[in-house]
């Protein structure tokens, strides 16, 4: 169930998304195409899932989803290293920061989720 109440992960996810647009971008215009593909479906991925599991059937699919999410967090997280330490691509570093934020308030949620 969607409410119009302030939900922090909710909002992370999404800022951090709209980053990851501007950033491949960036990586567009540098004709870097393939990493393009794959940071854009898992870096927008993140508050996709985490969207759904604001309507998610049960707690368990709560938790399910939100584990999604992190494995998404994860993922694009490991492409921003990729890109970090590529010698022809643009830093990272604050898109990194913003993609661990995430995992840290996404591990808490799924932890706190099965208490």
């Amino acid at each position: 169930m969607q409410t119009n109440k302030k939900n922090l992960i909710v909002d992370l996810s999404f800022q951090f998304a709209l980053e990851i647009i501007d950033f491949v971008e960036v990586l567009e215009s540098k004709r870097k195409f393939q990493m393009v593909n794959q940071l854009f479906r898992s870096g927008t991925s993140i508050g996709a899932n985490i969207r759904e599991a604001q309507n998610s059937e049960s707690k368990n699919d709560f938790i399910h989803k939100m584990k999604i999410a992190a494995k998404e967090a994860d993922e694009t997280e490991y492409w921003l290293f990729l890109s970090k330490h590529s010698k022809s691509y643009p830093d990272t570093d604050e898109l990194l920061t913003k993609v661990e934020s995430i995992n840290k308030v996404l591990s808490k949620i799924i932890s706190s989720s099965k208490k």
